[in-house]
């Protein structure tokens, strides 16, 4: 019996050895990197943009005839002629972005990718070009770190095998219940981590189980955001969450392409949102609906032409920071620099702080000395146009209420002087400074936990 019992013991060494060595979580040294990058362009595009449906969800409980025409039909007439994701990757580069996040296939199972494990793919219509390998080319051009969207969900599989169209409503509709789906996926991964070249992130909108163990052994420095952190949609934390998270947004209210009944959102409001996000210690992952000629659309580009004016002045702003000890005082947000030399301070600009005027900001949680400094962003707080003599300097003082810092807002970046959007403060050789929690005091103060 020794001899067996030697075998045995050797075959159970090198199987725990096997399963202990199987990745199964991200990198620290990738999630810190991710942290870094911070700001990112998600697209959402497939064949059902021709109709402005939402992406993918229309097949969800629809009749047979419904299923029919967009399995059968859709494909045969999409082709974006304009389709030119070059200009897409510039635009994305000057508002900032540092990654790209692609949907190659989402829930209907429409794969944007030249795939040799199912026919319902873009070679099949009337483009017949391999739009992911064109659009990861061009982000790649422009330095953009390469991020791809993948559903494990597949309506197309499920529709071919007679199984009832939903999300996560039946047992097979879980790859780790349907080998068919499983084996789908995984054949279609590894084109994706084997055929396009290094990929960066990867975001799976669905099980996960069984599929990023299996991305992570075909390229280990991946990523994996949805499926491995906090993603949430359309939402925001009222705290900072522990790790590296991601916030995905839309502009309008959907995720694909929609002609009509789609506001939104106001340049304002999205760069605020991009403030609070990296002071949470987030990711904002912003998306965009590309319509079906392959053209951005125009209030989506103006959008982002309005994020890049902003980036242009505080890019430092953005990129390789962390949360404060405090999220904000009041309605002014707070970060640090990863080395921990810097504070930023987000100060909100237009009416309550218009061009050509000096304020003075009290800081009551920060404090510093003699070496303590200020600037803002962009800025170099010498003059204001068409003022002469005006003094636009910078000045700190240490006070017992805090750290005040007088300054003015004198970036004409407007021919109206109009520029509604926020001055960022970069703060020098600063200290948190811990204030007695009264119910004066703590009103506006968030604490990062």
């Amino acid at each position: 019996m020794k001899p067996h019992l030697t075998l045995l013991s050797v075959f159970m060494i090198a199987f725990s050895s096997i399963i202990f060595c199987q990745q199964t979580s991200n990198k620290h040294e990738r999630e810190e990197w991710f942290m870094d990058i911070g700001f990112g362009m998600f697209i959402h595009w497939s064949m059902d943009s021709q109709v402005g449906a939402v992406i993918s969800h229309s097949m969800a409980g629809a009749s047979t005839d419904y299923l029919e025409r967009f399995v059968n039909e859709l494909p045969k007439s999409f082709n974006p002629r304009k389709f030119d994701p070059e200009e897409w990757a510039i635009l994305a580069k000057l508002a900032g972005m540092k990654y790209v996040v692609f949907t190659s296939k989402h829930h209907s199972g429409f794969c944007m990718w030249d795939t040799k494990t199912t026919d319902f793919n873009i070679m099949n219509t009337p483009f017949r070009r391999d739009i992911l390998k064109e659009v990861l080319e061009a982000f790649r051009k422009q330095g953009l770190a390469i991020g791809l969207y993948f559903s494990p969900e597949d309506f197309h599989f499920f529709y071919k095998n007679n199984i009832p169209i939903g999300r996560l409503q039946h047992p097979l509709h879980y790859p780790l219940n349907n080998p068919g789906l499983m084996a789908l996926d995984k054949a279609q991964i590894g084109e994706l981590l084997t055929k396009y070249g290094k990929i960066d992130i990867f975001f799976f909108d669905g099980p996960e189980e069984g599929l990023k163990e299996y991305a992570w052994k075909l390229q280990p420095d991946l990523v994996v955001t949805r499926g491995q952190m906090q993603t949430p949609e359309q939402n925001l934390p009222d705290t900072p969450m522990p790790g590296p998270w991601e916030a995905c947004f839309t502009m309008g209210t959907d995720w694909q392409y929609k002609p009509t009944n789609d506001p939104h959102k106001t340049g304002t409001e999205i760069i605020n949102m991009l403030i609070e996000i990296r002071a949470k210690g987030g990711n904002f992952l912003l998306n965009v609906g590309p319509k079906p000629d392959g053209e951005l659309q125009i209030e989506q580009e103006a959008l982002l032409r309005e994020v890049a004016l902003w980036n242009l002045v505080n890019h430092e702003g953005i990129h390789n920071i962390r949360p404060w000890e405090i999220t904000r005082e009041g309605d002014i947000w707070f970060t640090r620099s990863k080395d921990n030399k810097a504070v930023y301070a987000y100060i909100p600009a237009g009416e309550s702080w218009e061009y050509g005027e000096r304020k003075d900001f009290v800081f009551r949680t920060l404090t510093g000395s003699s070496k303590t400094k200020a600037s803002i962003l962009g800025y170099a707080s010498e003059l204001v146009e068409y003022r002469p003599g005006y003094d636009a300097g910078i000045r700190c003082s240490v006070t017992p209420l805090g750290l005040v810092v007088s300054a003015v807002n004198g970036h004409r970046l407007y021919t109206n002087n109009k520029w509604p959007n926020p001055v960022v403060l970069k703060i020098e050789n600063v200290s948190y400074k811990e204030i007695r929690q009264t119910m004066d005091s703590v009103s506006g103060i968030d604490g990062a936990k």
